[in-house]
């Protein structure tokens, strides 16, 4: 087998293999060119992206978690930023922004637009997962609607959970990966701590 067998060896489609280390590059220009590959799996995205996926696409030897550094660092003066949510990475626009873009296409309305019932029971459902209509109805008092569950399923922020153990097995409620990218949350042990009353 030749060096060049070796180096470059044809992939089953017929093309070459995804050169991962580019052991032909300087170090210096390596590192640009592993950061470049970084940003456009994440530009990509509309999810976060996890550290499997993007060591996928940097040298055995790379940290993914030094390369996001220094990416960040490049991103501090500019509007947007790399933030980790979610298990993984994925770009944010900084809050400072957000009344700018609001002011320029009204796009902060899109998802974040909630009622203060929407609001609450999101957070119930947040805090007591999985939960079923019934639970919910004991923290509120009152039955919560099925349109007002349909609308943050609609939104992605919440999803069928297992049936709860209840007579006739209803169908439980849990939040999703959206919920953690909406509000900023790494996981939901990141979630506030509930202050209890004594009353």
């Amino acid at each position: 087998m030749t060096v060049a067998t070796r180096k470059r060896k044809p992939a089953d489609d017929g093309g070459a293999v995804f050169d991962r280390e580019l052991d032909e590059l300087p170090q210096e220009l390596r590192w640009r060119e592993w950061m470049g590959r970084i940003e456009a799996v994440l530009f990509a995205s509309a999810s976060p992206v996890g550290r499997d996926d993007l060591a996928r696409v940097v040298g055995q030897g790379a940290s993914v978690d030094m390369l996001i550094d220094d990416i960040q660092a490049e991103l501090a003066g500019r509007p947007y930023e790399l933030a980790q949510v979610a298990g993984g990475w994925m770009f944010r626009t900084k809050t400072q922004f957000a009344d700018a873009i609001k002011a320029a296409a009204d796009l902060g309305e899109q998802s974040l637009a909630f009622t203060e019932m929407e609001m609450g029971v999101l957070c119930a459902i947040a805090y007591h997962q999985p939960i079923d209509r019934a639970g919910l109805k004991d923290i509120f008092g009152k039955e919560v609607s099925r349109d007002l569950l349909a609308r943050l399923r609609f939104k992605d922020l919440i999803a069928s959970g297992p049936r709860s153990p209840r007579p006739g097995a209803p169908h439980t409620f849990v939040t999703t990966e959206t919920f953690l990218v909406t509000f900023d949350l790494q996981s939901l042990r990141d979630l506030p701590e509930l202050e209890l009353s004594d009353s």
